[in-house]
């Protein structure tokens, strides 16, 4: 994963750095695997040494996996799709590619008790700091991810933001992800808005298409109380943030991303 951010909030800087500080590596247990789709697994992981395991929402972790002798045929990072929590636990929403050494190990070699090596989490993709606004999450796939462990973080703690709006896209609903979880904390929270879009597939109550026509009808012209999060492939990440930016007019600060492949 390619970790590329359009915007950080300054104040949450001094937080980052000290999270990201170069430490040893973890040995990080595999204590479950589940399926979320036909292509997709849960994987939670426990982090063997008794200390503090810390991350912010969003933020991504590195593995060094045994699937090459260099460093780029080995280490491989995967957002982190559940909460902060002092339990030392934490998951993963990995997709299975065809070419992917790193997904490939996931899906074929690793087991229940397997032991990872993990590097502590990086990475700037974080909840925005100022809650007076409308958050909006656009994701596809397991772009989703850092989304879950950040709207989980928020109904947590409980932050005001004045919305939060997922679209998540995919081809068809057996592709949907979490889709049970999202739906009852749209009808629980009056804040939370939840949308999806498929594209492959014609169902009744879902929106057909791509992401983009569902954020352009209910967001249209600029506003600068709404911040734009986007994750997923890199065509729909720069789709997305270039059309909020050059045609809905869009501040640059308000149209935060970070891309996968």
């Amino acid at each position: 994963m390619m970790n590329l951010v359009k915007f950080v909030m300054l104040s949450e800087l001094k937080r980052i750095n000290n999270l990201t500080m170069p430490r040893k590596w973890y040995d990080a247990k595999v204590v479950s695997i589940d399926d979320l789709a036909p292509k997709v697994k849960s994987f939670k992981l426990k982090i063997q040494e008794n200390e503090a395991f810390e991350f912010m929402a969003g933020q991504f972790i590195v593995f060094d996996l045994p699937t090459g002798e260099k460093r780029l045929d080995r280490w491989r990072s995967y957002s982190i799709a559940s909460p902060p929590s002092d339990d030392r636990r934490f998951e993963l929403c990995i997709v299975h590619l065809d070419d992917g050494k790193g997904s490939s190990y996931f899906f074929e070699e690793v087991k229940v008790g397997t032991i990872l090596k993990a590097k502590p989490p990086e990475g700037n993709f974080l909840i925005p700091s100022n809650t007076d606004q409308i958050l909006v999450m656009i994701c596809t796939g397991t772009g989703i991810a850092p989304f879950r462990s950040m709207i989980q973080d928020i109904y947590t703690r409980k932050l005001a933001f004045k919305k939060v709006h997922l679209i998540f896209g995919t081809r068809t609903f057996d592709d949907v992800l979490y889709y049970e979880e999202f739906k009852n904390l749209a009808q629980e929270n009056k804040t939370f808005q939840y949308d999806i879009t498929l594209s492959r597939e014609l169902k009744e109550g879902f929106n057909h298409g791509y992401v983009h026509h569902v954020y352009e009808q209910a967001y249209g012209q600029g506003s600068a109380d709404i911040t734009f999060l986007i994750c997923g492939w890199s065509n729909m990440v720069d789709e997305a943030s270039k059309n909020l930016i050059e045609n809905l007019k869009y501040s640059q600060n308000n149209v935060i991303f970070e891309l996968f492949g």
